[in-house]
């Protein structure tokens, strides 16, 4: 059976900062099996590069023009010899321990990049 994690306050909350991304280009992290290495564009915020466990559940070139949201202060962070300056946020089906699909979550119509998400 699945368990909530612990709780966290309001405050704690208020300290992420999601927002809406465009992924501007993608492909496969080159150290990696399970990794793709994504380029986004966060509006005003800039442009940044992330890593994301994703590679089983989307081709780099379908993801390429999509909007995805992320947690945009996420301190960044070297994996397998890449940058990650977030994290894109995913739902997962779960089957027991083991991970049946990955989605990631998507605006359901075109915000501008660096939309806040609350």
């Amino acid at each position: 059976m699945a368990e909530l994690k612990e709780t966290i306050t309001f405050d704690d909350f208020l300290k992420l900062d999601l927002r809406v991304a465009t992924i501007t280009a993608c492909e496969p992290h080159p150290n990696a099996d399970r990794l793709l290495k994504i380029q986004l564009d966060l509006g005003e915020l800039g442009s940044r590069q992330i890593c994301a466990g994703v590679k089983a559940w989307y081709e780099p070139e379908d993801l390429v023009g999509k909007q995805v949201i992320v947690v945009a202060n996420l301190a960044p962070r070297e994996i397998r010899g890449e940058q990650s300056n977030g994290m894109m946020l995913c739902a997962s089906a779960m089957d027991g321990e083991e991970t049946k699909d990955v989605i990631a979550l998507m605006p359901q119509r075109p915000a501008p990049a660096g939309s806040t998400v609350s």
